[in-house]
Order: structure tokens, then sequence, then C-alpha cells
């Protein structure tokens, strides 16, 4: 997939007010719908040639020039995009990292558009006519555009509006419980039409147990009521950041272990890392490296038989110490004599 300048498809600077922008798309949309471009009724043959293919590969240019309007006319989908695209150039190759959009608060409830575990917070179908949007597109805003937002059955001149945000959390976190303050990028529009991001500070109690994709609801922390109605409430999508050690697999938890050849061989009581400590862990004899042994109970804590607690894998992985001084290689060539029948590689034997 190739990365879209849509500033550059519209021809604007990146600094473009919302009326700017407006104006190029509707002068583009002007010159290369295919709609404007009829054919003549009293063409010669060769012109209609000639114009048709004309009309034809417009229609994709057209379509570029209506996807990039969608996006920054939006406040919310442009301040995402400046930010997510600030080292890319146009035609580049281009895979959106994970939860590249964390960190931002969007309107609507969770499910207005999209909001669901793993999916992006743009999604949704298109309420106020969609567009044959592209895969880049999609990678990014989940889908077709113009998706109605949270709150659209209740009267703006009450109620605040509901907001969402992706969070991400340690995984230790989910072990423990505890209080977080949070930094959220709340976009809006200025007086100009210009995108600015504001920073919004938040103290969260993350409850112990928590899955990824869970949410949190916050209330009276979405937008704010007008006549002194009771602001809408903050929903926030708990994901985990990626740890060094730990592996999150559902409500399990995968660390791999390295262990000496003789710990292996013979068998070891070992301390084994768990998100909450250091665990002591017995190696049975014969162990072989990718073995999977399991600490019931040791993954994401439960709340019972609802949502049961995940277990801890760990899996055995044979580290070979250094032949680097006259004794180690001693104690190699030793071995290599001890085992003088064993072959390593039996499947590659003819």
């Amino acid at each position: 997939m190739k990365y879209k300048d849509y500033y550059e498809t519209l021809g604007v600077a990146k600094t473009a007010t919302a009326a700017e922008i407006k104006a190029a798309y509707r002068k583009l949309a002007r010159k290369y719908h295919p709609d404007v471009s009829k054919l003549p009724d009293a063409e010669a043959r060769f012109k209609e040639i000639n114009e048709a293919n004309e009309v034809l590969k417009d229609t994709a240019r057209f379509k570029e020039i209506n996807e990039a309007n969608e996006v920054l006319k939006d406040t919310e989908k442009r301040a995402a995009y400046d930010q997510l695209g600030s080292g890319y150039k146009a035609g580049q190759d281009f895979q959106p990292p994970p939860n590249w959009d964390a960190g931002f608060e969007f309107r609507g409830a969770p499910g207005s558009r999209g909001f669901s575990s793993g999916g992006s917070p743009f999604g949704g179908a298109g309420a106020g006519g969609g567009f044959d949007s592209s895969d880049f597109f999609e990678s990014l805003f989940g889908g077709r555009a113009g998706a109605a937002r949270a709150g659209a059955g209740r009267s703006r001149s009450t109620q605040g509006e509901d907001h969402r945000a992706k969070v991400l959390i340690d995984l230790e976190d989910a072990y423990r419980g505890a209080d977080r303050s949070l930094s959220l990028r709340v976009p809006e529009a200025g007086a100009d039409g210009r995108v600015a991001l504001r920073e919004r500070m938040l103290d969260v109690h993350i409850p112990k147990g928590i899955r990824p994709g869970q949410q949190l609801r916050l209330a009276g922390q979405g937008a704010p009521g007008s006549g002194g109605a009771p602001a809408g409430d903050l929903y926030l999508e708990i994901e985990f950041q990626p740890h060094a050690v730990f592996k999150l697999e559902g409500a399990d938890v995968t660390v791999e272990l390295p262990l000496a050849p003789w710990e292996a061989a013979l068998g070891a009581v070992v301390d084994a890392p768990t998100p909450e400590g250091a665990v002591q862990l017995t190696v049975p004899a014969g162990s072989v490296a990718g073995r999977k042994l399991r600490l019931k109970g040791r993954g994401l804590p439960g709340n019972g038989k609802s949502k049961p607690a995940g277990d801890l894998y760990v899996v055995l992985q044979v580290s070979l110490p250094k032949a680097d001084s006259d004794a180690a290689k001693g104690a190699y060539e030793a071995m290599a004599q001890a085992f003088a029948g064993f072959e390593p590689r039996p499947a590659t034997r003819a």
C-alpha cells in the first residue's frame, strides 16, 4: 500500500483553513467529476473515443479528491492524519502502526462510528452519503465516511455528546489495578479554521483484571451540556502497551525462559518471571527448547466463573555458553566425546 498525501491531492498547504480546503475541493470536483464531462451528441467518432478515455481516466482522480476532502474537512480525521503522516511522502510504502490512534479523543460513544475492540474509532457505514474509499483510507478510518455522530437522537441544546478514546496501559496495571494520569489529545478547530490539538489530563482508576478491548465509562467527562443539562460521558477503550518480556494472548500470558543445557537435561528448580514477580518453577529432566510449562491462574486476573483468570505459559529456551576459554573448549570437547552417537539433524540424512 502507498501513502497518500491528501494535501497534495487537493493542492492546498498543510496550514490551509477549512474554507480554503472547501474551495479547493469544489474547484477540483467541478473539473474532474465524470458527470460534468458529458460526450457531445454530434462529435466525430475519433473525438468521442478521446473524450470517453479522458472521462474514464479522470474518474479515479475524482475519487482521490473526494477522499482527500473527506479527511481534511473533518477536524478529528485531519488532526489524526497530520500526526500519523508527518514523516511520509506521497507514494511511499505505508502500513499504519498498531494503535496509531491511541490517545485521541473523538466525538461519539462506542459503536457510533465503528468503535470496537481492535477497530478504528472512525469506522462505520456512511449515514450522510458514503464514497468509494481506498484501502489507504479504510486502514486509517475504518471504512466509509459520513457516519452519524453519537447522540444524534438527543437534542443538541440539552445533554452533552458522548466522547471516546483508545488508551494504552501497562500489563502490570491489569494485574494489580492502578491509578494513572492519562493524557488525551482533543482535535479542535480554531476561529481561523485551522486544526490544533488540545491536551487533556485525566486521573483514571485501572481496575484489576481489565482485558484488552474493555471500556471504562467516565461519567460526565464528555462534551458539556447546554442550558444546565448534564455533560456526556467519556468511554475509554483499553489496549496494552507492547511488553519487552511478556506476550498477551487473550487472558493468557507467555514468557520465554532461558535455561542452561544441564538444567534442561537434568532438571532444575529456577526462578521464572511473572508480571507479579518471580516464582520458583520446576523444570522436568529431559526438557527441550520450545517446551511449554503452564502456571495455572497466573495470567490476567479474573473475577470468578464469569471471567476466570488466565494462565501463564513459560516457553523453555536452551542457552549455550560460549567456548571462550581453554576450560570451556575442553568441556565441549569432552561433551562431544561423551555423546559421540548423538545425531542432531536426523531429518537431513539420506
